[in-house]
């Protein structure tokens, strides 16, 4: 019996070490990135429901595509997303999205796709809303746009001209890079600005999703008049918070 007792508080002991070592590895991890990934948006491994109708973003983006963008495309990374973190051995309930975008250099080329693919899509849809014919940036980031742009509509031309002019698939971003600029960028396929390989830095406040999946059916190749459609539907108001926070 004393043996058995025995055992058992050794095997406990080491059952508590090895989840320690765990926990400390994990907050290594997290600790070890730079100030400006812990300001981004935390976002969930899981796809959360639509905030709005598929009908919402009429006329701008309609409602056939709104679906199939979300239940089709959007879904999918999810789940590959979800696929590559068992088959790569990623503790979710452990590892924020944001720390695995930071270090995703170190996965595969599935995870990559599938993790940038999915965090984008939840960002964007948590960009919009219906739309709005004066909608327009406000108060600190409004100010901080006409300082680091020279107005408002510089900002607009610098970022339709970068999503105009990515190439194949890919996303525009506003960012706050770590020096505390405002910048207009763009990343390929679905690589964002949290990630350490990307060129693109910065914490995302605003993103456009500039793959065909996400306009075709109404646009066909017209991909500017997409980009100027969709200033409509941003939710200024949830970028002015992500400013803030960042």
């Amino acid at each position: 019996m004393k043996t058995d007792r025995r055992k058992f508080i050794k095997s406990a002991s080491v059952l508590g070490l090895v989840g320690a070592f765990t926990d400390l590895k994990a907050n290594e991890v997290v600790a070890g990135f730079s100030g400006h990934i812990s300001a981004a948006e935390d976002i969930s491994y899981l796809q959360q429901p639509l905030p709005y109708a598929y009908t919402a973003l009429e006329p701008s983006i309609d409602a056939l595509t709104m679906e199939i963008h979300y239940t089709k495309h959007a879904a999918g990374y999810t789940k590959n997303l979800s696929d590559a973190c068992v088959a790569e051995k990623v503790n979710t309930a452990v590892l924020p999205l944001t720390s695995l975008l930071a270090s995703i250099s170190s996965y595969s080329v599935k995870m990559r796709n599938n993790a940038g693919g999915h965090y984008n899509h939840e960002f964007f849809w948590k960009s919009l809303f219906a739309p709005k014919a004066d909608n327009a940036p406000k108060e600190e980031l409004s100010s901080a746009l006409q300082t680091h742009f020279g107005s408002i509509e510089n900002f607009k031309s610098q970022f339709e001209e970068a999503a105009r002019n990515r190439f194949g698939s890919g996303w525009a971003w506003l960012v706050k890079t770590p020096d505390g600029k405002l910048k207009v960028c763009s990343t390929p396929n679905q690589d964002n600005p949290l990630m350490d390989v990307s060129e693109c830095k910065g914490v995302p406040l605003l993103g456009l999703d500039v793959w065909e999946h996400a306009y075709y059916l109404k646009y066909q190749n017209r991909r500017p008049d997409y980009i100027k459609a969709w200033w409509a539907l941003i939710n200024w108001d949830v970028i002015e918070q992500r400013y803030k926070k960042a």
